[in-house]
């Protein structure tokens, strides 16, 4: 096994990682918008927006990522031809993207929705008696406050989209894992390779691990710092 192939097409590896980070970021900037109105259907007050809320929850959270991507990518323009009488031909590299980003938002619209209701109630009564409506109150003063309780899940959520960004290589997009396969068989090797992107994983997976601890701690130190203030002018 020749593992000096790793250095040879190094470009190709590079170029497959920033792909990886393209549909990891997109999906996750989708699953966020997607989580943060499904967080709060699943505790509103009107039944038919839970209900939908807790369906696509329900739905995404209850069947394989695969079979989302598939669907997105060959089920889904059968069903705009049965529709329409047009054919279409998704981009893979979008159809990953989308498919990605709303499984992320149904699991995103959980730790949102949990995030949410840690929050004490007296917030969004005090908010509103300052003449905010329900939903300027939710994302103006409660989100805000429930964001730093989000961190933690949120960054587990981008570093398992990272990881499971893997799976469109199954349709074509040329990302680490597609570029992996594309290498070795084309040198009939495959364990340099699968190496080679193995550490390009852990070493992506462990940088964010590492810069949202990192926030985390910043975050709760000023907390910290401002209870301190607060507790010292109450005193005086």
């Amino acid at each position: 096994m020749d593992f000096s192939l790793i250095f040879k097409h190094q470009d190709m590896l590079l170029n497959g990682a920033l792909v990886t980070l393209e549909v990891t970021f997109g999906a996750l900037a989708l699953g966020l918008f997607l989580g943060i109105f499904a967080g709060i259907g699943r505790i509103s007050r009107r039944m038919v927006v839970r209900m939908v809320a807790d369906v696509y929850i329900q739905v995404i959270r209850g069947t394989p990522m695969l079979l989302q991507i598939f669907f997105f990518y060959l089920g889904f323009p059968q069903i705009y031809m049965l529709a329409t009488g047009q054919g279409i031909t998704p981009d893979p590299l979008i159809t990953g993207i989308v498919a990605l980003g709303i499984n992320s938002g149904a699991y995103n619209a959980e730790i949102i929705r949990a995030g949410i209701q840690s929050i004490d109630k007296g917030q969004m009564e005090a908010a509103r008696g300052t003449g905010l409506s329900h939903v300027q109150a939710m994302f103006w003063v409660i989100l805000p406050q429930a964001l730093k309780r989000m961190i933690p899940p949120l960054g587990n959520e981008l570093i398992v989209l990272l990881k499971d960004s893997s799976l469109i290589s199954t349709i074509g997009v040329a990302e680490l894992m597609f570029t992996a396969k594309v290498l070795g068989a084309k040198y009939y090797t495959y364990v340099p390779f699968l190496v080679g992107v193995a550490c390009i994983y852990l070493t992506l997976t462990f940088g964010f691990s590492r810069l949202f601890n990192a926030l985390e701690r910043k975050l709760h130190a000023g907390s910290g710092a401002r209870q301190v203030k607060n507790a010292v002018l109450d005193l005086g």
